[in-house]
């Protein structure tokens, strides 16, 4: 008998049967990041046996270089309210209070990885103005939206994992109204883990379901450059073809270099047995010795050694590929940098930092709806969704000269000092700490403070005949 649809019992088999077919290709992008492709270098039959033992040096993980190099530009610096010029306090306690400094990497490598990771909001028993905030993996996570609402509004999420106390296969169920807990027994999971026979499960021996105070699923998902359609796409899909052509070369020139780069000798008219019958010892061959033989048609020689330029040359073809592709600096990729300046590395980083930036903007919408959950949940105001705004930091790495330069430039056309200091790279910690030093240096010492804001503001003189530079007050 089917199960009505979008029952609980529906909602969970309908999840758990995307996750399966999602997870070979969460595993797949998990494997290349770690260096660890699914598939060996092709080898003709004969070879594979021989050669087994230098499959494990072909491995060069360029998927994680490709991975980490936009990771590393991206980070949660801090999250605005309405039209305040400052980070909110309370959001970035909530932040903070979750390890989310750290876990919010986490979050954005497994999105950039494999196209999507998710966080979970969830009440605190134990505090209930600071609520709990997981990252949860790919693999492990699934929602669907309400048709018709552009990707917007979820309708359900699941959440699965196996215990590792007893083994089975636990599963939570995320809807508007309720939250569900089932449990799949160990030999039904053995028997057949596409189809689990899910059963109610009891949690501290509270019954479930139990009511959904908030009244929406929590659990969001982080897309990475999410299309219409089919949502995030991995960074890597489609650049793993190249590591697996680079594999191959790679094997091919260790191969290669094992029989063909040092010269292989010859002779011909070399005897296998002297006059009495007994084996010819084998010539002693080295770069002291010379060769001689008594039989005047006996010849020697060497025929040239295999050269291995090609295949240099064909993995740095390779490698620029995954550059391009990708807008992963080919610096990064080769390893390699000769007559550079400033202007030139900021032109090569160009197509990363312009990637990263449209990264930020579909990451930062979902966390931003992970921090307005967390704000309901611990009772603070709830916020618009055109109300919160993320602060990313400067994915732009530059010289230290020319950043005093430009903001010393922005300074002389107003830029209030604040941004200057946002765009120095201050993190929102640092600025409410420079504040809080600039106005108690103000208050030891008022008159200079007032002499440096009325040098900053460049005044001449107001509307009613005020004191001029250089003239003496009455």
């Amino acid at each position: 008998m089917n199960d009505p649809v979008q029952s609980p019992m529906w909602w969970v088999k309908r999840l758990y049967s995307q996750l399966k077919e999602r997870q070979p290709h969460v595993e797949k992008m998990d494997a290349y990041y770690r260096g660890e492709p699914p598939r060996a270098p092709w080898l003709p039959a004969k070879a594979r046996k021989e050669f087994a033992r230098l499959m494990h040096l072909t491995k060069s993980n360029y998927m994680g270089l490709v991975v980490d190099a936009t990771a590393e530009r991206m980070q949660v610096e801090g999250f605005r309210i309405g039209d305040s010029p400052q980070a909110d306090e309370d959001t970035w306690r909530l932040w903070q209070a979750n390890n989310l400094d750290a876990d919010s990497d986490v979050a954005i490598v497994e999105a950039l990885k494999a196209g999507c990771s998710y966080m979970l909001v969830a009440p605190n028993p134990d505090d209930n103005t600071t609520p709990l905030i997981y990252v949860e993996h790919p693999s492990q996570a699934i929602v669907e939206y309400v048709p018709g609402s552009g990707r917007r509004k979820r309708a359900a999420g699941l959440k699965v994992w196996v215990d590792d106390w007893t083994a089975q296969l636990m599963a939570t169920l995320y809807l508007p109204d309720k939250v569900f807990k089932f449990a799949a027994p160990k030999s039904k999971v053995e028997g057949n883990v596409s189809k689990p026979d899910w059963k109610p499960r009891e949690v501290r021996g509270e019954k479930w379901p139990a009511p959904n105070p908030l009244g929406l699923v929590s659990l969001v998902e982080i897309e990475n450059n999410p299309q219409l359609l089919t949502g995030g796409v991995s960074e890597i899909a489609d650049v793993t073809c190249i590591q697996d052509r680079i594999g191959k070369t790679l094997a091919d020139r260790l191969m290669t270099q094992d029989f063909g780069a040092f010269p292989q000798k010859w002779a011909a008219g070399y005897p296998s047995e002297d006059e009495e019958g007994q084996p010819v010892p084998p010539i002693d061959i080295g770069r002291d010795r010379m060769v001689t033989s008594d039989l005047a048609e006996t010849k020697f020689g060497q025929w040239s050694s295999a050269p291995m330029d090609p295949y240099s040359t064909a993995k740095r073809e390779d490698v620029k590929d995954i550059a391009s592709r990708t807008r992963t600096p080919a610096q990064y990729l080769l390893g390699e940098m000769s007559n550079v300046n400033g202007q030139t590395l900021k032109a090569a980083e160009s197509g990363l930092v312009a990637k990263v930036r449209q990264r930020m903007r579909p990451m930062g919408e979902s966390i931003e709806e992970v921090m307005r959950i967390a704000r309901q949940t611990a009772g603070l105001p709830v916020v618009p969704d055109e109300g919160m705004e993320t602060i990313w930091r400067n994915p732009e790495f530059r010289t230290e000269g020319e950043l005093v330069d430009a903001l010393q430039k922005m300074s002389t056309i107003g830029v209030p000092q604040e941004a200057l200091w946002e765009r120095w790279g201050a993190t929102q910690g640092e600025i409410r700490r420079w504040k809080k030093q600039a106005a108690e240096a103000a208050e030891r010492d008022p008159l200079g403070q007032a002499v440096r804001d009325y040098m900053d503001r460049g005044v001449t003189g107001d509307a009613t005949g005020g004191d001029q530079p250089g003239t003496e007050a009455a």
